[in-house]
C-alpha cells in the first residue's frame, strides 16, 4: 500500500481503529457512508476538515486490506 499517512492506527484513538490523519474520524466511517450512497462531496460537506485526497486513500486502505487471506484453523472433532 503507498502510506502517504493519510491512514494511521494509533492504539490511543477510537481503539485503534484505522483513522484520517490522525482525527476522530475512522475508514469505516467513510466507507459506509460511500456504501450508502453518498458521494465525495457530500461527505466532506458532512466532514469540512477532511481533505478530498482523504476518501480515495481510505478506499485504497479497504482495498489492501482485503487482499489479506483469511487462514481457516483446523478443530477437533
Amino acid at each position: 500500500m503507498n502510506d502517504d499517512g493519510r491512514i494511521t492506527v494509533d492504539p490511543a484513538l477510537m481503539g485503534g481503529r484505522p483513522c484520517i490523519r490522525g482525527m476522530r474520524i475512522t475508514v469505516s466511517n467513510v466507507l459506509e457512508m460511500l456504501a450508502a450512497g453518498e458521494s465525495a462531496e457530500e461527505i466532506l460537506r458532512a466532514f469540512p476538515w477532511l481533505e478530498p485526497e482523504d476518501i480515495p486513500a481510505c478506499l485504497a486502505y479497504a482495498a489492501w486490506r482485503m487482499q489479506e487471506q483469511e487462514l481457516l484453523l483446523p478443530t477437533s472433532a
